[in-house]
């Protein structure tokens, strides 16, 4: 079994037909980013669509026997999920109607602060808010996984120690091994352990080390260095892939509706748009590479089952079931 924390971009059959080749049980594709209730609804229509169009290919998860049963059929499970609570509006009852609709994964806050709490690209991490504590609560008891990947450090650790069920970073890397705003600090990773999470390791060049873009033993030697932090159990894979991505896309993501303003994300003056993506990793149906790769390394069998699925099905168990 293959699992992803995230994905993004503009999903097509063609895009599953790649998944299934690098040998995908399940991902977690981003519905949206800055977009509120009607616009998130119409999102998880066209995914519905989707899945009708090409119900030979992939199926919507609601829960583990339903990945499991992806993975027994050869098919690709998808987990719902979204890059931010603006879907909910502000309204704790919509936690539970986009539950009921398959929603399976939030991030809390994305680049910008929100009534949650604050974003990893704020001057000042508020930390969790008033609304924000009912939300991961009411999140917890409908079985929505909590993602803290854009969310600012201390706003992270509020989580963490609010949340009553594991939560994930779903799309990142250790701020020690790479420091970058976006990725996540040691005291975050420790934290995380104790709550009994997950980090997805990221591949998007932005947030992840050179040497790790240019080989698959250099990434899997940055897993292995995340380990040493978090604990083989609280690692997995977040690629944050970007499938047929424009720069309006892009645009999008960094700009949303709240700025005429430049905005790079994760990226700078000196990476302005699109980044190539890693030497080893030209397309997601490569991935399969990561179990050789990891025991190439000195992982054991069961360690790399762990990484590569088991731990991300441990937390969709205790999670959403």
């Amino acid at each position: 079994m293959l699992i992803d924390g995230l994905q993004c971009g503009h999903f097509t059959r063609d895009v599953f037909i790649d998944l299934k080749r690098g040998g995908f049980t399940c991902v977690t594709p981003t519905l949206g980013f800055w977009e509120g209730t009607i616009e998130s609804l119409d999102a998880i229509t066209q995914w519905r669509e989707l899945e009708r169009s090409s119900s030979d290919l992939m199926l919507i998860a609601k829960n583990v026997a339903d990945i499991q049963r992806a993975h027994e059929t050869g098919r690709v499970a998808v987990l719902l999920g979204f890059q931010n609570t603006n879907l909910f509006e502000d309204r704790i009852a919509f936690v539970e109607l986009f539950a009921d609709l398959g929603v399976r994964v939030v991030q809390l806050t994305y680049n910008n602060q929100n009534e949650l709490g604050g974003s990893c690209y704020e001057e000042n991490d508020s930390g969790l808010a008033r609304f924000g504590r009912e939300v991961v609560r009411e999140m917890n008891r409908t079985g929505i996984l909590i993602d803290l990947s854009h969310v600012g450090d201390r706003t992270t650790l509020d989580v963490i120690r609010f949340s009553e069920r594991p939560v994930a970073i779903t799309h990142a890397n250790a701020a020690s091994i790479f420091p970058h705003k976006r990725n996540k600090s040691d005291a975050v990773l420790r934290a995380l352990k104790d709550n009994g999470g997950v980090i997805g390791c990221a591949t998007y060049r932005n947030i992840t080390p050179e040497e790790a873009c240019a080989s698959v033993k250099g990434w899997c030697e940055m897993v292995a260095r995340t380990v040493d932090i978090a604990g083989i159990d609280h690692v997995a894979i977040g690629t944050d892939e970007g499938h047929n991505t424009t720069q309006a896309d892009l645009d999008w993501m960094r700009k949303g509706r709240w700025t005429r303003g430049v905005q790079y994300g994760a990226g700078s003056e000196a990476r302005p748009g699109k980044v190539a993506k890693p030497q080893w990793l030209s397309s997601p149906g490569e991935l399969g590479v990561l179990h050789d790769g990891l025991a190439a390394i000195g992982f054991s069998a069961e360690e790399v089952q762990k990484i590569t699925s088991g731990n991300w099905m441990r937390v969709y168990s205790a999670v959403f079931g």
